[in-house]
């Protein structure tokens, strides 16, 4: 688990006073659930709203100078980098006040959030489960559903296997490689190597594992998808993706995945392949012609967000500028479609 605590010095009261506040919208009843989105592939930039000149929606500005009161966020692994950094510009431009955010995988996070009730915000890298939407229910919440971006899944190497080559591996063989009927990477291809195959896998309770799971393991191995995996030889699993990274990277022999970001951040240490024959890029994901794109969320709930507006506002904050960090922080845009709608969720659950 990686763990990020941001404290913050209260603003001096001149500082304060000679600057406004934006309002906070009043409490309202909890909004109706918001329909999850399959993990499937990512959306493409360009919408049809968007393109037929429909204005998208905007939400009531809001001056981080104004917001008191701590946050709670936990969950995915790979929505942290993007959660840490609108929370550091959250600080930047004058929030006042404490964010913990912690590391821990979507399911951790749920858990936490609809099980526990310790959290105001939870980080997703899949939609929630129709399981979990009832724990949310059992502790009075109603999950509300906010995208906020798109990842690609990386396939990733060691710098020295020289055995694939640009052509990267197909769904088929990528399934092979991390299943339990296969030791060997000559058991996928007789032209690679008679060296037993390195796995690093993200835990069972990260989105990412879920998400390799149901796009990669299941289509060839129906039923047993998950089965298949846990059960492969020489498996390192971990919710931390720099383990992940530092054993890919330790180990000629090693295959792993995660989150895009993550491989960005370490590519002088390991390499992606391409899968099916396209590379994750900006324009294969934004074309969804990448096999392995998937949606980003977070997720709160009304009553949390009207009984604590500095929730709401930083909700808002980071819908409303997602768009300008998301790229420098390795993902990619959500539609302009899917955020309007986030924001319409937002102001839903406000009430307005």
């Amino acid at each position: 688990m990686r763990h990020w605590f941001l404290a913050v010095l209260l603003m001096t009261a001149l500082l304060i006073s000679a600057c406004g506040g934006a309002a906070t919208p009043a409490p309202a009843e909890a909004a109706p659930e918001v329909a999850t989105q399959a993990p499937a592939e990512a959306t493409p930039a360009a919408s049809a709203p968007e393109a037929a000149g429909v204005a998208m929606t905007t939400l009531p500005e809001v001056n981080p100078l104004a917001v008191t009161g701590d946050i709670i966020v936990a969950g995915s692994s790979t929505v942290y980098p993007l959660a840490e950094r609108m929370a550091e510009r959250f600080i930047a431009e004058g929030y006042a006040g404490n964010i913990t955010i912690d590391s821990i995988g979507s399911g951790a996070g749920f858990q936490r959030f609809c099980e526990a009730g310790e959290t105001d915000i939870s980080n997703a890298s899949r939609p929630i489960k129709e399981s979990e939407i009832e724990s949310c229910k059992a502790i009075g919440r109603t999950p509300i559903e906010f995208r906020v971006g798109t990842d690609a899944l990386a396939i990733v190497v060691n710098p020295e296997n020289d055995w694939i080559g640009e052509e990267g591996v197909t769904l088929e063989e990528l399934a092979k490689l991390f299943s339990a009927e296969v030791t060997n990477w000559s058991d996928v291809n007789p032209d690679w190597p008679a060296d037993p195959i390195k796995r690093f896998s993200p835990g069972t309770d990260s989105g990412t594992f879920d998400y390799f799971v149901e796009g990669v393991m299941t289509p060839a191995f129906p039923d047993k998808g998950e089965e298949e995996l846990l059960g492969a030889g020489n498996l390192q699993l971990s919710e931390d993706d720099n383990v992940l990274v530092q054993g890919v990277a330790g180990d000629k022999n090693a295959i792993g995945y995660f989150g895009f970001a993550y491989f960005e951040e370490n590519a002088d240490k390991i390499r992606d392949l391409s899968v099916n024959g396209i590379a994750p890029n900006a324009d294969t994901v934004n074309a969804s012609e990448y096999p392995l794109a998937r949606p980003l969320f977070m997720y709160s709930d009304s009553t949390v967000m009207t009984s604590k507006p500095q929730v709401a506002d930083f909700i808002n904050f980071i819908l409303t500028n997602v768009n300008d960090e998301i790229v420098s922080v390795g993902y990619f845009p959500a539609s302009e479609e899917n955020l309007s709608l986030a924001k319409d969720n937002w102001l839903q659950a406000m009430g307005q």
